[in-house]
């Protein structure tokens, strides 16, 4: 008898490697392994606790009585209404971003140990990230209504279309420069640094603790540039979603503290975050063989 007839069927297909994958796709396909590492994320997040996933609630809790001393009685006294609302709503795209963008970088590089022992897509750690950091929107998204709700707002559908469009470039663009600078932080470890002090910028480059309409007035046509950064984009969004509604008359609010086309331009930053999450897992894909023998 033959070789191939003691051996059963024999497949005729090229080898690969056991780490092949299909970038996001692949990651999205392993839903379970990804549930998995977001849980586990965190679960050490709040181990030890004895509060434990409260103090997601404390936190911004806490944030927003700050605000509403300081900025609201202190500092603006007035000048733009429902202040520390104002702020809020940009603090949540803020927040957001940020530990996307930090943690996503560190993502490879923190579980390096994982990597070598699983043939997993190693683009699923910065997409865990973002899960993680959309986790603890949740409960900023909960205090944030409650307020709103408090102070007279009511749901609108342009209102809610606009938070899940803010919440949709935040996701995309957190999660593509997650990805390119992962890989950059396993070849040069030095770029965790540099997104710490990238995202020091990132709350004084977003109308958050000043209105749009002061970049307006200042800088005239050149203001135009100002709203080329999606997060600026996605920070009106959802101040449309929530703040306007609590002013006294957020049709006139609308027109004169937020820019025209505000939805338009939103979709247009949300495609533009799509190529360059496009961008990001073709660099990821280019350098991620060489990733386990960078992890030492």
């Amino acid at each position: 008898m033959s070789e191939a007839g003691r051996s059963g069927y024999v497949v005729d297909a090229p080898l690969a490697p056991p780490t092949a994958t299909q970038g996001l796709l692949e990651v999205f396909r392993r839903r379970y392994l990804l549930k998995l590492l977001v849980r586990r994320e965190i679960n050490a997040r709040y181990s030890g606790s004895f509060l434990g996933l409260i103090w997601s609630y404390i936190n911004p809790l806490s944030q927003l009585f700050i605000y509403i001393v300081v900025f609201g009685e202190l500092l603006d006294r007035g000048r733009t209404e429902q202040f520390p609302i104002h702020i809020f709503c940009g603090l949540i795209v803020v927040h957001f971003f940020v530990e996307t963008f930090n943690a996503g970088t560190r993502s490879i590089v923190r579980n390096k140990a994982l990597i070598r022992k699983m043939a997993l897509p190693k683009e699923m750690f910065p997409v865990a990230s973002m899960m993680v950091s959309l986790f603890h929107v949740a409960p900023q998204l909960v205090i944030l209504t409650v307020t709103v709700l408090i102070v007279g707002w009511s749901p609108s559908a342009v209102g809610l279309g606009s938070f899940v469009l803010a919440l949709g470039i935040v996701m995309v663009l957190g999660t593509a420069l997650a990805l390119m600078f992962s890989v950059a932080n396993v070849y040069f470890r030095d770029f965790a640094s540099v997104v710490n002090i990238m995202t020091n910028f990132v709350r004084f480059g977003v109308p958050m603790i000043y209105p749009y309409s002061i970049v307006s007035e200042r800088f005239g046509a050149a203001a135009e540039y100002y709203l080329w950064n999606p997060l600026s984009n996605a920070v009106l969004l959802v101040q449309r979603a929530f703040w306007v509604g609590t002013t006294e008359d957020p049709a006139a609010t609308a027109a004169t503290e937020l820019p025209d086309n505000l939805i338009g331009r939103g979709l247009l930053m949300l495609v533009i975050s799509i190529v360059l999450l496009v961008v990001a897992q073709f660099v990821f894909r280019r350098f991620e063989n060489k990733i386990p023998e960078r992890l030492t």
